[in-house]
């Protein structure tokens, strides 16, 4: 889940300026763990509507489904409606597996805070 300046459960977010090309999301929740974990500040950089995205790229993503959650999920493969997205946490099915299609807002870049750096392309265990 994502707040404020957020990403959420392992990868949910409340992510207010949607319409600036950047934005800082914090990581609420374990689905994204490893990669990402909670508390995590990640910088997104915004995609264009229907933007095809490559499979493993970590992505900020809303579901039709579920409009009012933003997420921070790995997107598996392009689907009719959009990206089914998946957490790296095979624990919490909180993703594509639950609420179908996502749409993909943006891209993750980089991760701010407390490990600075890119994310890895795959998970680490």
């Amino acid at each position: 889940m994502v707040h404020g300046d957020s990403a959420g459960d392992g990868g949910h977010a409340c992510l207010p300026g949607l319409d600036s090309p950047w934005a800082l999301v914090r990581v609420s929740g374990p689905s994204m763990s490893p990669t990402v974990r909670h508390g995590d500040r990640l910088l997104v950089r915004r995609v264009r509507p229907r933007a095809d995205v490559a499979h493993g790229t970590v992505v900020l993503a809303r579901f039709p489904s579920r409009p009012e959650l933003l997420v921070v999920k790995r997107v598996r493969r392009s689907v009719p409606g959009g990206h089914w997205v998946e957490g790296d946490n095979q624990f919490v099915e909180d993703d594509s597996r639950a609420f179908g299609p996502a749409v993909v807002l943006g891209h993750v870049v980089a991760r701010l805070w407390p490990r600075p750096g890119r994310l890895p392309s795959a998970p680490s265990v």
